[in-house]
């Protein structure tokens, strides 16, 4: 044990002596915490709408200023012979709305009058919430112009539960804290390990009497201290900018975040144990660490959307039990009954990583 703890101490001399080091470990990580929360947003609003009106009445235009009393969209102004088409293949509007030349007539005659809406479908997911809230701005106008019965044989009295104000940010910051904690924790022991190999200085540890064992544990144990002091920075300043609070009983994440973090550390030792440089470790963790704690951990998209077979690499992604973890504590606020099974995977996938670190050092120790 001591001399764990002396590789320990010896790894954080040598974290605090690099200034460029310690600005990786707390500056970065602040940074992408900022561009996450502050950049992704998965509510669209203020859509450009154009609307032509070739009927000109009051009753068509209080049709359209409907629209822009909703808040969802805002006016495009286009000319021309089309501007709907003229707007859309300009990138202007991202929907057309013509009003056709009678259709105040048509409606108080009780006729059916067919409004054509032309929706930009370059972003399939952002043309279906265009349709539905024309859709559903077309039906409130007619039931407030005593076109519609108000009232209908059903009524649903929706809620939002865990997230009543649908604050975004109860979505993207927790799950923002996992990517970071996986990303930047790997990175600092990928590129501790892959330094010993490029400057030589490795060969003196194989040569020591020193195990494999006691060289991850020592190295490890430093930078797990490290990522401690990240977790405590980034979640810490994250809840005072976006007001994200405990909403529940933290200690499944609090748990969850012991191996969850010792799992990134290890996942980095593992990659700087196979990687032969700097650039090279720096890869893997951009490409096997951070891409599928992005894509395939839930972050932005439910991982019930992710076919097969990428469904299978989904799985094992310890991001995705951590964000179910973090997600829980800060907005669900179920507690262990609800994600009891998150810590054992991620310790599962810790001890996992662990073997596998242990078996590539072995192979590289000097025979006494």
């Amino acid at each position: 044990m001591k001399r764990v703890w002396t590789q320990c101490l010896k790894e954080l001399a040598q974290f605090r002596r690099d200034w460029l080091t310690v600005a990786l470990a707390f500056l970065l990580p602040f940074i992408t915490l900022m561009i996450f929360s502050f950049a992704i947003r998965l509510e669209a609003k203020d859509i450009p709408l154009v609307i032509q009106d070739l009927d000109r009445t009051p009753f068509s235009r209080a049709y359209a200023e409907r629209f822009w009393a909703n808040g969802q969209f805002r006016a495009v102004q286009s000319d021309g012979r089309d501007p709907g088409q003229q707007a859309l293949d300009r990138g202007w509007a991202k929907a057309a709305l013509i009003i056709p030349s009678g259709f105040e007539r048509q409606i108080k005659a009780g006729r059916t009058n067919a409004v054509q809406v032309v929706v930009d479908g370059t972003d399939s997911n952002n043309a279906r919430v265009i349709k539905n809230s024309i859709q559903a701005t077309t039906r409130f106008f007619l039931q407030t112009e005593g076109f519609q019965p108000q009232q209908s044989l059903v009524v649903p009295h929706i809620r939002f539960w865990f997230n009543p104000g649908r604050k975004e940010a109860l979505y993207i910051v927790p799950g923002v804290y996992a990517v970071v904690l996986w990303i930047f924790p790997s990175l600092l022991a990928a590129l501790a390990m892959v330094r010993e190999k490029e400057q030589g200085t490795i060969i003196q540890v194989y040569a020591s009497s020193l195990s494999a064992v006691e060289l991850i544990l020592g190295k490890g144990l430093a930078y797990f201290i490290v990522a401690l002091g990240e977790t405590f920075v980034i979640i810490g300043l994250g809840s005072l900018i976006f007001r994200v609070g405990f909403a529940g009983d933290p200690t499944p994440m609090l748990l969850g975040m012991v191996f969850y973090l010792a799992a990134a550390v290890l996942f980095g030792l593992l990659l700087g144990a196979r990687a032969g440089s700097q650039s090279v470790a720096v890869q893997g963790v951009a490409t096997v660490g951070f891409l599928t704690a992005l894509l395939l951990s839930g972050f932005i998209y439910p991982v019930s959307n992710i076919p097969f077979p990428l469904s299978l690499i989904s799985a094992v992604v310890p991001a995705r039990y951590y964000i179910e973890l973090t997600r829980d504590a800060f907005v669900r606020g179920t507690g262990w009954p609800g994600v009891w099974y998150a810590p054992l995977f991620l310790a599962i996938q810790a001890g996992v990583l662990f073997n596998g670190v242990r078996r590539n050092l072995q192979r590289m120790q000097l025979k006494g």
